[in-house]
This record gives structure tokens, sequence and C-alpha cells, in this order.
């Protein structure tokens, strides 16, 4: 996945850390990559306050930027589907998949 970028999250993603996830998605989106990764494979606890940074730069970034996110866990991929953002955003189960997927024809 040449010239993408992977942002990974660990601990809580509440309203308390969702600005700087918002910050770290916004400075990569300056530098225009094929696509941005969210890898919340290390996220425990995931806040609406995260969900929203996620839907919001799904908003912000597609189509001129592949945007996807791993959550594979039940603290993330579970409120992510409840609530139907998994039909919005690409989930993936690993970083690998999501890198696969998103990476930039060549």
């Amino acid at each position: 996945m040449q010239g993408s970028v992977v942002i990974t999250v660990c601990g809580d993603l509440d309203m308390l850390t969702a600005p700087a996830l918002a910050g770290a998605i916004e400075a990569a989106a300056r530098h225009a990559p094929p696509a941005i990764v969210v890898d919340l494979s290390g996220v425990d606890f995931l806040a609406s306050a995260g969900m929203s940074v996620l839907v919001s730069a799904h908003e912000n970034l597609t189509p001129a930027v592949g945007f996807g996110v791993v959550a594979s866990g039940p603290a993330t991929s579970r409120p992510l589907e409840v609530l139907g953002i998994d039909a919005l955003i690409a989930l993936y189960r690993t970083l690998d998949e999501a890198c696969d997927d998103l990476r930039p024809p060549t």
C-alpha cells in the first residue's frame, strides 16, 4: 500500500481522544494519499464520538481517497455494525485485508 497511511489507535476512543484521531486523519489527508486506514485493533472502548470521527472522515475523504477501518473485536466491530456504520464505511477484519483491498491500481 505504497503512499497510503495507516493510523493505529489504542485504548479508548471517546470524546477525550476522538479529536486527536480527527487531527491525525486531517493531517494525513493533506498529503493526498491514495488511501487512509484507521486500525482499531487495539481499541478497548469505542464511543459515539469516535464513530462520529470515522463517519466524518469517510464523508470528507471519499471518493478522492480510499478509506477503511480495521475493526475485528467486539469493542469495535459490534458497535459499528449495530449502528449501521458498516454499511457506510468499509470495515476489515485485519490490516492486511484493508491494505490489499485499498491498494491503488498499478
